[in-house]
């Protein structure tokens, strides 16, 4: 685990058995159910994007860079939001998905 975004870090410090159980809980609900691996990447961006939160849209993005799914579908799911969540939301999310293509792609803890 190379990269966690400092409030995550803090948290984790603050908090390591509750984050513990939290990674524990995450990695359940990724072993649980028939999606593979990519499908759950892209759902986890999509749900993000459906939140507005910019952390976890760039984390999501990053995490699907690293896995090797192309920019072409990342930003699939950002315009797929446009008729749910409206032409400023899905900007913001493109935006969002832009500067964590600038980044580029980071690990992250096995769980969400």
């Amino acid at each position: 685990m190379d990269y966690l975004p400092i409030p995550y870090e803090r948290f984790k410090k603050d908090f390591p058995e509750i984050e513990k159980a939290y990674e524990k809980l995450a990695n359940l609900c990724h072993a649980t159910g028939p999606l593979d691996e990519r499908m759950r990447r892209l759902i986890k961006l999509a749900i993000a994007i459906g939140s507005g939160s910019q952390g976890a849209i760039k984390s999501h993005t990053r995490r699907a860079i690293a896995m090797g799914i192309p920019t072409e579908e990342i930003q699939h799911v950002a315009l797929l939001s446009l008729t749910t969540i409206g032409f400023p939301g899905m900007i913001a999310a493109m935006t969002y998905i832009h500067e964590a293509f600038e980044e580029g792609p980071t690990k992250h803890f096995s769980g969400d």
